[in-house]
């Protein structure tokens, strides 16, 4: 039995013909010009389940596709400087821009946390050198989504959940894994001619500029949980993750670092290492766990040597002291370099 033809706007989202061409406000069901993003996310996921009851049978592709547009419009639209172009683009007058308000506020005012607790968090994430929804993270003071909604909303990006909008793996291929990985994103889609990568934090400038070169588009960043990019890279970059490098000729050729003969995969993978930036996040991660190796490392062989008296190199205590000291600094860094290098591969 043939497909019967559908027409997806009239007979799932119920927008007759006459409101055609269907805009972003129109799609998600919005008032025009809508600027409350929760709003907007709430009428996307609520119209993203709608259209998934559809995505089995004859309209699969319909749905799939339908889904794709709804995801593109709450992207934009959740995007301070994305939709305030498209606005302006439908006739918006734009005024005085609303000043955005701080983490700190909207962590506060939406009491994930209480403002007692406020300034131990803040003296917290200085002390250790994180950021605040960091530090809110690791004190476990909200969930995850609640608080990286906030987070977004401070800088003024759209929050996404990888599992709702999925990954292009076209695109994934196409960036260095070692990139990705030490950068923690993945790549979502080419929409109105940007490059969306989905990660806890906007990406660093110099990546943005290296992947601008590759697709040679705009990059913009879009926030989602420290908990979902983590299986994400895990899936689509992992140690043996291919990269599809473009020829002159417009081709595309895909080549890994392994099955090679083993001096040059082991050079590959050292360049690649050495030749990608390390994030600021590993930075950190990398030296407090070598600082704390050092640490344990001096007390312990310190207070071996002086509770035995190994080895009795000088008669005087002070000097034997010193000794026994100098001795714990010298495995202590020992030890600390070995985690440094451990943590490095």
């Amino acid at each position: 039995m043939a497909k019967v033809p559908i027409d997806v706007y009239r007979d799932w989202l119920k927008i007759e013909a006459s409101n055609r061409p269907v805009d972003f406000y129109q799609l998600l069901k919005l008032a025009r010009f809508e600027d409350n993003t929760d709003k907007i996310r709430h009428n996307y996921r609520v119209l993203n389940a709608h259209v998934r009851k559809f995505a089995s049978g004859d309209y699969i592709m319909e749905s799939q596709k339908l889904l794709n547009e709804l995801a593109k419009a709450m992207l934009c639209l959740t995007d301070s400087a994305r939709k305030l172009e498209y606005d302006i683009s439908l006739g918006r007058k734009v005024g005085a821009a609303k000043a955005r308000r701080s983490l700190e506020e909207i962590l506060v005012t939406t009491q994930i946390v209480p403002p007692d607790r406020m300034k131990q968090v803040k003296s917290y994430a200085d002390s250790i050198g994180i950021d605040l929804q960091e530090a809110v993270l690791q004190q476990k003071l909200g969930k995850q989504e609640t608080v990286m909604l906030a987070y977004a909303e401070s800088i003024g990006l759209p929050f996404v959940s990888i599992e709702e909008i999925g990954v292009d793996e076209e695109l994934t291929v196409q960036i260095n894994p070692n990139t990705a990985r030490h950068h923690s994103f993945v790549p979502l889609m080419i929409d109105r001619g940007q490059l969306l990568l989905a990660s806890p934090k906007p990406v660093n400038p110099d990546v943005e500029e290296e992947l601008r070169m590759i697709f040679e588009v705009p990059v913009r960043s879009t926030i989602c949980t420290p908990a979902e990019i983590m299986p994400a890279i895990a899936k689509y970059y992992p140690r043996n993750a291919a990269q599809l490098i473009r020829k002159n000729d417009g081709t595309s050729s895909a080549v890994t670092s392994q099955k090679t003969t083993p001096k040059a995969n082991v050079q590959k993978n050292v360049k690649e290492e050495m030749s990608t930036p390390i994030s600021d996040d590993d930075k950190r991660k990398r030296l407090q766990t070598t600082l704390v190796v050092f640490n344990f490392t001096v007390m312990i062989i310190c207070v071996t040597l002086v509770t035995t008296n190994i080895p009795p190199l000088a008669k005087n205590t002070m000097l034997q002291l010193i000794v026994d000291g100098s001795i714990g600094v010298i495995v202590g860094l020992i030890a600390g370099f070995i985690t440094w290098q451990k943590l490095s591969k």
